[in-house]
């Protein structure tokens, strides 16, 4: 979600924060730099690392189909968390990175993580061109880049019985959600800088345990940072990114809070890259069936609703078994859409123990 799982970095630095909102999420920002409404964006300068910031990821996730007309879902996440709001070189950096690598097909789900230390070289970010990375996880621009630094990527990863080689094209502009960027995450005020290209094509090649497997589909990158982006009393968050056969698109998320609120967002986008941001309430989520999954009960399958623009959907997942088996672990794979808009997407699901 555009909170992700940078969580997962705090968990491993600061563990007795874990009361305030979900895994620590909600604590209180300190010294770092907190998003201020208005946001202004500076390009290609914004697609590196925020270090004055606590935490922010790289978050990719696509749809992909094979010639024989079988379904796969790839995501790649890296993540960066501060243990202080310093600057440092060399072994003072007090940046961390976290690499999360997935793979899901009908039958399986494959995870694999890296962690790093930063200021050595191991994991970290370039803007312009664009290189992120995780010791040999990468997703770096493709020579030569035209227009935005993101427009052309090159994306790869392995785990120890899955990889990938994949090349990303956006066919679209880069989204801001929210107030032009500016996404609030509780009643609170919690917020953070969130944008995404949600308008890759892509092709390569996933590697599984039978052999490798070329492929085609659609990918949507999601940026985001902030210091505080839940509020205390946020216990999990449910999120989708929906890519419909018309060309819209829709980006949701509902915030679960310990007395059994939600609090949702919505961004709706159309073909064209028109916006249009929706507010708390105007988006309905609604779990309708429930899996056994790494031993707890998870929703797998969701109604959701944008009465707004006519929408009335359900999602199933293309493997009800996609468990990110992680430092802090949660639900994430590729869905399908049936209902007033159908098409393909990508569900993440945190919190449920």
């Amino acid at each position: 979600m555009n909170v992700r799982l940078a969580a997962a970095l705090l968990c491993l630095i600061s563990p007795p924060v874990f009361a305030q909102g979900f895994a620590g999420l909600g604590t209180e920002a300190g010294g770092f730099a907190v998003p201020e409404n208005p946001l202004t964006f500076d390009f290609p300068a914004d697609h590196g690392p925020h270090p004055e910031f606590r935490i922010e990821w790289w978050y990719l996730t696509a749809t992909l189909t094979a010639p024989d007309g079988t379904d796969y879902g790839v995501q790649w996440t890296l993540f960066r968390s501060a243990l202080a709001p310093m600057t440092a070189e060399g072994w003072e950096a007090p940046q961390l990175w976290m690499g999360h690598a997935g793979l899901t097909t009908p039958e399986a789900h494959f995870s694999a993580e890296r962690l790093a230390r930063g200021g050595i070289g191991q994991a970290g970010v370039t803007p312009d061109p664009f290189a992120a990375w995780i010791d040999d996880w990468a997703m770096v621009a493709r020579d030569p880049v035209s227009g935005d630094a993101l427009d052309a990527l090159a994306l790869t990863a392995r785990g120890m019985e899955f990889a990938y080689a994949l090349s990303l094209t956006a066919n679209g502009p880069l989204i801001f959600h929210g107030d032009a960027g500016y996404s609030v995450k509780s009643a609170e005020g919690q917020a953070s800088a969130y944008y995404s290209q949600p308008f890759y094509t892509v092709t390569g090649t996933i590697t599984l345990p039978e052999g490798d497997v070329p492929v085609t589909g659609s990918a949507w990158l999601d940026r985001e940072w902030s210091s505080q982006p839940l509020s205390e009393a946020q216990e999990g968050w449910d999120w989708v990114s929906l890519q419909f056969d018309d060309g819209a698109r829709l980006m949701g998320f509902s915030l679960r809070e310990a007395d059994g609120g939600r609090y949702t967002s919505a961004t709706w986008i159309e073909a064209d890259g028109t916006t249009q941001a929706y507010p708390d309430g105007a988006l309905r989520m609604t779990p309708l069936a429930e899996a056994q999954v790494a031993g707890r009960s998870v929703p797998v399958e969701w109604r959701v609703e944008l009465p707004d623009r006519g929408l009335d959907v359900t999602t199933t997942p293309l493997n009800p078994q996609s468990w990110m088996d992680v430092t802090v672990s949660y639900w994430e794979g590729p869905i399908r859409i049936a209902g007033t808009h159908p098409g393909r997407g990508y569900l993440e699901m945190t919190g449920y123990e």
